[in-house]
C-alpha cells in the first residue's frame, strides 16, 4: 500500500506486502530501477520501520518503509576544508561554512552535508552544537567531544555567546537599534513572525548595531543575535521590508540557482565551558 501523503515531495510511505529483501520489495513497489534504489540506499533516503537504512535488509510483510525518491542534493566534497578550519583546539573547532550545504545530514541525505565531510577530512567524530541555514554562510562551531557538545550546549541555552551577522539587504532605511518580533511555533518554513505577541509565539530579538546604505537600493547590515529562532533573521528582515538579497523565500528576488543568500555569521565570542579560556573570531 502507498500513500499520496508526501507525493509532491516524492516521499513514498510502504506497508510491505510480502517479506523478503528491501531492494525486492521496492523493485515491486516503486517505478524504480535497481540501481536507483541502490542510490537512494547509499544517500540515506530509505527508512525501515522508522530506522535509516543504507544497506539491503529483510523485510517482513507489514513492515513500514518510508523511501524519499526525490532527495536534496547539496554541493560534493571538493577536499578544502583543511583551508576554511579558523581554528581548532582539543576540545572544538571553528569553521567557515559555504552557502548552500548543511551543517549537518538531513532527513533525505545522509552524506552532503559539513559534519559529514568535515569527519571525512580530519579522521575523527565531530558534534554539532549550533546551525546556519544552508544559504547562510560563515562561521560556526562544531564539537570535537561530546562533554564540550554538553557543555557548549548550556551556554548556547544561557545566551552566553556572541554571535553578529553581516546582512546584504533590499531597501535603504532600516534603522539601527534593536528589532522585536514573536514567531509562529511551526516546523514550516518560511516562518511567520509578528510584532504583536501571540499566545505561544516565540519572542524574536536581533540588534541592527550599523547600517550603511550601498548601491542599486542595496543597503550593509551589521547584526546582533540576541535569540536564536530557526530563519530568525531571515523572517525579521523580510517582515521589515527589508529581505536579505537572494531570500526569495522572505520576499528578495531569485537571484542564484544555487541556495545562497547574503547573510554571513562574521563574528563569534564565548568562554570555553571546560577551560574558562575567552575566544573570539571574525572575518
Amino acid at each position: 500500500m502507498q500513500s499520496a501523503r508526501g507525493f509532491e515531495y516524492g516521499v513514498r510511505h510502504i506497508l510491505s506486502p510480502q517479506s523478503g529483501g528491501l531492494c525486492d520489495v521496492l523493485l515491486s513497489n516503486l517505478e524504480l530501477d535497481r540501481e536507483q534504489i541502490q542510490f537512494l540506499l547509499q544517500l540515506g533516503a530509505i527508512y525501515h520501520n522508522h530506522q535509516r537504512v543504507t544497506e539491503n535488509s529483510s523485510v517482513s510483510s507489514g513492515d513500514y518503509i518510508r523511501v524519499h525518491t526525490k532527495p536534496r542534493r547539496f554541493p560534493a566534497n571538493d577536499g578544502q576544508w583543511l583551508s576554511r578550519l579558523v581554528f581548532q583546539n582539543e576540545h572544538f573547532l571553528v569553521v567557515n561554512k559555504t552557502s548552500g550545504l548543511p551543517v549537518h545530514a538531513s532527513v533525505d541525505n545522509l552524506h552532503e552535508n559539513l559534519q559529514s565531510y568535515l569527519q571525512q577530512t580530519l579522521q575523527q567524530n565531530i558534534y554539532v552544537t549550533h546551525r546556519l541555514d544552508v544559504p547562510t554562510r560563515g562561521l560556526i562551531v562544531y564539537a570535537k567531544t561530546a562533554e564540550f557538545q554538553t557543555e557548549f550546549n548550556k551556554l548556547l541555552i544561557q545566551r552566553e555567546m556572541r554571535k553578529v551577522y553581516r546582512a546584504r539587504v533590499q531597501g535603504q532605511d532600516l534603522a539601527t537599534g534593536l528589532l522585536r518580533h514573536f514567531m509562529e511555533p511551526s516546523p514550516r518554513a518560511p516562518k511567520v513572525v509578528s510584532k504583536e505577541a501571540q499566545p505561544k509565539w516565540q519572542e524574536c530579538l536581533l540588534e541592527i548595531l550599523e547600517f550603511s546604505k550601498l548601491e542599486n537600493n542595496q543597503g550593509l547590515a551589521k547584526i546582533k543575535l540576541h535569540t536564536g529562532r530557526t530563519h530568525q533573521i531571515r523572517a525579521q528582515l523580510g517582515a521589515e521590508g527589508h529581505p536579505i538579497v537572494g531570500d526569495f523565500a522572505y520576499g528578495a528576488e531569485k537571484l542564484w540557482e544555487e541556495e545562497r543568500i547574503e547573510l554571513e555569521a562574521c563574528e563569534l565570542a564565548f568562554t570555553n565551558p571546560l577551560t574558562g579560556e575567552s575566544h573570539e573570531f571574525k572575518i
